[in-house]
């Protein structure tokens, strides 16, 4: 096109086929940006790892049209009781009751293999995005206008390949973040456990604990979750001194069982030994390269938001590479990538970590002050709590300065007379969505509208009716008229009357920074 610019092979290069990559490949696919992933792996890992979805996730999963193939292999997450050192009730950790504020079930347990494969194989329906397994990569360089990727097939061939931007989803030991020098930075939590998971048979689940539950009992912390049907998982800690490799082995995991189940009872799935880690990526983003999933953050999994928060990095990345290769926004886009993920780890990792912390007490004489600490919390009673209100919203990046409460926290999505939830009636992207049983929708400048595709919704009597009061609620609630969603779900901004709807939008302009002269995909 004559602006210089080099010609890249692709858009998007994906590293990882893993459950953040391959939702990483679906958004981009649905964008019609080209878009390469890789794998080292031809095969789906066969044993389940995480075990917890919640209704974000379910959201964000309906939006690229595979919700209810996953709901086939989910279940509702029981509420977890934990338990102090004399077997005691101490506290409740549940979910919101209905109506539910996102339309799916707040909190979820998983099968992950088949839920990976539903991933991808919407991937690889997607006609822009190709897939390569078998594939790994070998070296990573950047110039001003793109990457260059060096692949190795099965057969030792190497090729380079070049993309404009490239997502590092390569887990936990991530060679993305190797060869970019991103250091993960420690949040001080080093505990060694063993995961177990077994398939029972109905006479042992019927004896089992019929809800999920956490022994806080000094001489061995132990968590005990329900899988969806017959699954069910222990995580077990280890003592000083235990050597994760002979705990490991079938005759001491069956010990380890016996209180719950033996050999008769059902078989073993897995036993895996971890060492459960609080770990952030020092840096998001090295020019055109950026980390998301294991590569960026590794938590410890007690409120189970390990593979949640993978796919909340990815969501929130995606739409930023599509309005930058697009021209809807400059690069300094970006910039809040990181700002907004690092800071929402750091958040949730720290409340997860100070429940790990209360799990975890070994001295018998703290863990009964932890216990009566916990029991004043909740006026002498068993306290309840709800995993949404430990998960927080965004703190900071792309949200409106001028917010109140509301301003990054998920939207709520309401249930449509026509039975629909609201997504699946109108689409994601940006949203203007009104408190129609006040008045109808105002008339808006066309130039942000049209740049962001913005879509303006009016629900309410003068509008679009719902039909649980969810949105309503929140309206109310929050004391405003009006609601700027972005693409993720996140509320960028809220105005209190229909009239400030106008400087909102400004405001999101003036936000989104200098635009682009063309479209980076003149020039791609």
């Amino acid at each position: 096109m004559g602006w210089g610019f080099a010609v890249s092979d692709f858009d998007v290069a994906v590293i990882g086929f893993g459950p953040s990559g391959a939702f990483a490949a679906n958004l981009l696919g649905q964008t019609g940006l080209r878009t390469l992933v890789i794998d080292k792996s031809r095969d789906i890992y066969p044993l389940p790892r995480a075990i917890a979805l919640d209704h974000e996730i379910m959201r964000l999963f309906d939006n690229i049209g595979i919700a209810a193939d996953v709901q086939a292999h989910t279940a509702p997450f029981t509420a977890s009781q934990h338990f102090g050192t004399q077997g005691q009730l101490i506290r409740r950790i549940d979910m919101v009751k209905p109506p539910h504020p996102l339309g799916y079930t707040p909190s979820m347990v998983f099968t992950q293999p088949p839920v990976e494969a539903i991933l991808r194989d919407k991937a690889a329906s997607w006609p822009c995005v190709q897939v390569e397994l078998g594939s790994e990569l070998v070296s990573l360089s950047q110039s001003a206008d793109q990457a260059t990727l060096v692949l190795r097939d099965e057969a030792g061939a190497e090729r380079a390949i070049t993309a404009r931007y490239v997502i590092g989803c390569d887990g936990a030991s991530s060679k993305v973040r190797q060869q970019i020098g991103v250091a993960l930075e420690d949040l001080v939590f080093d505990e060694p456990w063993i995961v177990i998971d077994a398939m029972v048979d109905e006479a042992a689940a019927a004896r089992l604990p019929q809800t999920s539950a956490q022994y806080c009992n000094p001489a061995r912390p132990t968590t005990y979750l329900i899988g969806p049907g017959l699954h069910r998982r222990w995580e077990i800690m280890l003592l000083p001194g235990e050597d994760p490799k002979l705990m490991g082995q079938t005759e001491t995991v069956w010990q380890l069982l016996k209180p719950w189940i033996t050999p008769e009872d059902g078989t073993l799935w897995r036993a895996a030994t971890y060492r459960f880690h609080a770990l952030v990526a020092a840096d998001w983003r090295k020019d055109r390269v950026f980390l998301a999933g294991d590569s960026a953050h590794q938590q410890p999994p007690f409120i189970g938001q390990g593979m949640c928060q993978g796919l909340r990095d990815v969501a929130n990345l995606v739409w930023r590479l599509e309005h930058v290769l697009s021209g809807r926004a400059g690069e300094a886009l970006f910039d809040s990538y990181g700002q907004e993920r690092g800071a929402h780890v750091r958040r949730l990792t720290g409340r997860i970590k100070a429940i790990g912390e209360m799990i975890c007490e070994r001295d018998p004489i703290r863990a009964a002050e932890r216990d009566a600490k916990v029991l004043e919390q909740g006026g002498g009673q068993p306290l309840t709590i709800t995993r949404q209100e430990i998960v927080p919203g965004l703190e900071c990046g792309l949200l409106d300065a001028q917010g109140a409460n509301a301003v990054g926290t998920l939207f709520p999505q309401p249930r449509l007379v026509s039975g629909a939830l609201m997504d699946s009636e109108f689409g994601a992207g940006w949203r203007l969505v009104v408190d129609a049983r006040l008045a109808a929708a105002p008339a808006l400048a066309d130039d942000l509208r049209q740049r962001l595709g913005l879509r303006v919704l009016a629900i309410g009597s003068h509008g679009v009716a719902e039909t649980e009061g969810v949105l309503a609620a929140w309206f109310d609630r929050n004391a405003c008229q009006a609601a700027l969603v972005r693409p993720d779900h996140y509320v960028y901004g809220v105005a209190e009357t229909l009239d400030a709807t106008q400087a909102l939008l400004d405001r999101l302009s003036s936000h989104l920074g200098a635009i682009p002269a063309r479209s980076s995909k003149e020039f791609a």
